[in-house]
């Protein structure tokens, strides 16, 4: 929705920000600190030997085996992940998991979506924000246009967040509905490396990718094309996606959480509640969730606890799990490292 119509549509008491005056510039010409060399190849991680205590690796060891006779079940896996996934180089590994149809939903924030985007569009991510912020240009880049204008056809089009982007990624026809709105001659047209986007390959494999977005916590809502009855429609509409495939754990599945602190573990949180109101409880869910911080199972009832308030410690490994007759695992340690052993495990859990 263009600026000047949002500001007629508010009618309230208070001053409005105007967006159309804001300044962008072509997203090639922003510094980025990880760019397609910083990618793990999943043939490679498989040849690395990555250190870790021996409790660690077992319990690893344990989970993989777990998703892994998940799907040869039928049973579901989910992973949910935070932004730094995709930040940290770690994305192919989901791709891959994905086509190897071992993971039937992937659940990410706007951040998370992001990243995937720009690393789709032009190869690179992340741009040095103490660099760009003094001057107003963090999260300036004109691109960010194509990002919303893609949420807002997607919300006309009644899609989700996660469709409406992977759709623009990989069909021609939907891209170019979105560059005939917003397109300029200076950006680009097309993506230049979708192999590295998960959002295009579940949209590939027809595989949900949900993106649970809030409102001004991400730079594509700095732009003068940001819609947020689209961004929260797109979003709401990824969400009951996600809570209709929690109706697909009734006879088991496993859910793995990868960084996603509170966003990832309260949706989850929700949708089981939501599904075992209408008579599809989860049932022997297992949960592992993947983080940096110690992890304290005794202090998960006591309230004057810092611990008591990590939400996915306290929802993922604990709470959801044994509402519904399961096991709640939590790893911890740098996920440049877990992620890549897990990876490890599953294949070789599949051969």
């Amino acid at each position: 929705m263009p600026s000047e119509s949002r500001r007629q549509y508010y009618e309230g008491r208070y001053e409005i920000f105007d967006p159309s005056a804001i300044q962008t510039y072509p997203l090639s010409t922003r510094p980025n600190k990880v760019k397609l060399e910083d990618l793990v190849d999943p043939a490679k991680v498989l040849e690395t030997d990555y250190r870790h205590s021996e409790e660690q690796a077992s319990l690893i060891e344990e989970v993989a085996g777990v998703v892994t006779d998940a799907r040869r079940a039928g049973h579901p896996v989910v992973v949910i992940t935070g932004a730094h996934l995709i930040k940290n180089g770690l994305g192919p590994l989901l791709v891959d998991l994905v086509r190897r149809g071992v993971v039937t939903l992937v659940a990410t924030n706007g951040a998370g979506a992001i990243h995937d985007f720009e690393l789709a569009l032009v190869g690179e991510t992340s741009e040095h924000v103490p660099n760009a912020l003094p001057g107003g240009k963090f999260g300036m880049a004109y691109e960010f246009a194509y990002y919303n204008e893609a949420l807002n056809l997607g919300h006309e089009m009644h899609l989700g967040y996660g469709e409406s982007l992977g759709r623009m990624i990989r069909d021609a026809s939907f891209r170019q509905r979105v560059l005939d709105r917003v397109g300029r001659e200076d950006s680009p047209t097309g993506f230049t490396h979708p192999e590295t986007s998960v959002l295009a390959m579940t949209y590939d494999r027809g595989v949900p990718m949900t993106v649970h977005a809030s409102i001004g916590t991400d730079v594509v809502d700095q732009h003068p094309n940001f819609d947020p009855s689209a961004k929260g429609g797109t979003s709401g509409t990824d969400f009951l996606i996600f809570t209709r495939h929690m109706a697909t754990f009734t006879e088991g599945g496993v859910v793995l959480n990868i960084g996603s602190a509170v966003t990832g573990p309260e949706v989850l949180l929700k949708a089981v509640s939501m599904v075992g109101n209408v008579g599809k409880p989860p049932k022997a869910l297992t949960t592992a969730d993947f983080d940096l911080r110690p992890h304290d199972p005794a202090v998960m009832s006591d309230e004057s606890a810092a611990g008591y308030y990590y939400r996915d410690q306290k929802s993922i490994v604990t709470r959801i799990p044994q509402a519904f007759g399961g096991r709640g695992y939590y790893v911890q340690g740098d996920q440049r490292t877990t992620v890549p052993v897990l990876y490890q495990a599953v294949m070789r859990h599949l051969t």
